[in-house]
């Protein structure tokens, strides 16, 4: 703004002193001081107010001009509330600089004038960097030439001082402005994917708030070029796969010009999300054709070639074929009239990413196919480890999930699941077969289990967990109540705590010494209530059948 459309403003109260000369100057900021010296502060183009109390003799105010001149400020406003009138040594200073002065009446708060100036620069920064973005998004529809969604959050940062970052629906770090310092920690993303997804979920229309500790962030949601919320049938179909963009401010009270700004950037952002998704085309479809040879029973060499042929595209330099791991994911909602294999495919996608890597082309070395409401990674380990026991290492179903449940929890809201099986390694295409039935059994023992986000995998299909999920819901009930039931009724009557004591006693394998040790019981009193246990069940707990049953029982409890 010009320094000439502040006179033009009555309510601001203000009176030129001096410098009419100079009333075109650009203001592109404003600061109030009553430093002697406040230079450090100064970045050139403000608007200076004062209320003088840097000057304490007439000597004073020809020093403090030039400092304000050296930093290049646009005028000084000086408020007549202290000291009356403002000083003449003052207003001949300004004159010999020539740098514009105005008198601000007393009834005037400055922060009246901050405001106004603050709110006059900042929307015409914004018209200027909503035709930046314009420009961006039509450079980036046409090619790469723009730069990324970098670029755009540089200028925010830069132009309206808005810190702002692009986040997966999972809370992964996308992008981010260099100008806007360290990024945001992942336990903050993780609770601002939460939020939008909730919000999403709710219908509620962006952008959303959220306020954590003393920091305010307003998140707009990032859609697909391609799905507009019209065009979708249901929000669930797209909710776990939308990006958000976050921005440190409170839009609550901002104005429409800055809102459809922030629109216009979402917007250039969906151009690069479509890219990604174009990007991983070829990794997809090399999925699927791998997937469509194994599963009609195709010759285990025509399943190598095909196999060759990808791994150069995933891992590329990759000498020698890599072994490989299945995960299989479904997403579904109550009512089940959504496919949910689709969201499947890009949440697999999305999960299956290291979660220390940042930025949409994070060089994701996975290929997934979906049908119907199930998504299938293929995951290729360039190198599989041994761990101690024996086993190899790679993708590990429990800490799969553990960063990303509570955004998706809030996504699925009380409607939908996901649920994942995850197989052990195979060397060959002759094991492909074998590891993705284990993957799919390995997700069914998971949907068994209670929860909106559930993962298991290969490991637990070599225990007794496996068998437990399914085991019909009236023979569980039947089972633990004839072995369970007498021992939790004779506890509610006298508090003998038999429950307890099993549980100890079949955890320490039955060792008397270290069982008793552990319930800080005498022994004695450890072989009486195991008498009083096999009294009340008719069972003998020094045989391995009997222990086996009391285990499972209250396994299934």
């Amino acid at each position: 703004m010009r320094l000439r459309a502040l006179l033009d403003t009555d309510a601001l109260g203000l009176r030129l002193l001096g410098g009419e000369d100079e009333l075109d100057r650009t203001v592109r900021g404003v600061m109030t001081t009553d430093l002697r010296d406040p230079s450090r502060y100064l970045s050139g183009g403000e608007l200076v107010l004062t209320g003088l109390a840097w000057r304490r003799d007439a000597g004073d105010s020809e020093a403090f001009v030039r400092i304000l001149v050296q930093a290049g400020v646009a005028a000084l406003a000086a408020g007549e509330a202290e000291l009356g009138a403002v000083p003449d040594d003052l207003v001949l200073a300004c004159s010999r600089n020539r740098l514009p002065l105005f008198a601000v009446h007393e009834s005037v708060a400055f922060a009246t004038i901050t405001e106004h100036v603050v709110r006059q620069v900042s929307g015409e920064r914004a018209g200027d960097l909503a035709a930046v973005v314009d420009r961006h998004r039509r450079m980036m529809t046409s090619g790469p030439a723009g730069g990324g969604p970098d670029v755009v959050l540089d200028l925010l940062g830069s132009d309206l001082d808005l810190r702002a970052w692009v986040l997966s629906p999972t809370g992964r770090l996308i992008a981010g402005s260099k100008t806007t310092g360290p990024a945001l920690p992942a336990d903050i993303c993780a609770k601002l994917a939460a939020e939008h997804l909730a919000a999403a979920r709710t219908g509620r229309r962006g952008p959303h708030r959220l306020t954590l500790g003393s920091t305010t962030y307003s998140l707009f949601p990032v859609r697909s070029s391609g799905r507009s919320p019209q065009g979708s049938r249901d929000v669930r179909e797209t909710v776990l796969s939308d990006w958000l963009l976050a921005v440190e401010a409170d839009a609550g009270d901002w104005p429409e010009e800055r809102l459809d700004l922030l629109q216009g950037v979402t917007q250039l952002i969906s151009v690069e999300r479509d890219r990604r998704d174009a990007a991983r085309t070829v990794r997809r479809r090399l999925a699927q054709e791998v997937l469509e040879l194994v599963q009609t029973g195709a010759a285990p060499a025509e399943i190598a070639a095909r196999l060759r042929v990808a791994a150069p595209v995933l891992l590329p330099g990759l000498g020698a074929a890599p072994h490989w791991q299945v995960v299989v994911a479904r997403v579904e909602w109550d009512g089940g009239d959504i496919e949910g294999g689709a969201v499947a495919q890009s949440l697999l996608e999305e999960i299956l990413v290291d979660p220390l890597s940042t930025g949409p082309e994070h060089s994701d070395r996975i290929a997934v196919a979906h049908t119907g409401d199930e998504a299938i990674a293929l995951v290729p380990l360039p190198a599989v480890s041994t761990e101690h026991d024996g086993s190899e290492a790679g993708i590990l179903a429990d800490v799969l999930l553990e960063s990303v449940r509570d955004p998706l929890a809030a996504g699925l809201d009380d409607d939908g699941r996901v649920t994942l099986g995850v197989s052990a390694a195979v060397h060959s295409a002759e094991g492909l077969r074998g590891a993705l039935e284990e993957a799919r059994h390995a997700r069914r023992v998971a949907a068994a289990r209670p929860g909106r986000v559930c993962a298991a995998g290969h490991q637990e299909l070599a225990s007794h967990v496996l068998l437990l999920p399914f085991v019909p819901d009236d023979v569980r009930r039947a089972f633990t109540a004839r072995l369970l039931d007498p021992l939790r009724d004779y506890d509610r009557r006298h508090r003998a705590e038999l429950i307890p004591t099993l549980e100890a006693f079949l955890d320490c394998d039955g060792s008397w010494t270290r069982c008793a040790t552990r319930l800080h019981l005498h022994v004695n009193t450890l072989r009486y209530r195991v008498g009083r246990i096999e009294q009340l069940t008719s069972r003998d707990l020094s045989r391995l059948e009997d222990k086996l049953d009391f285990f499972l029982a209250l396994r299934m409890s």
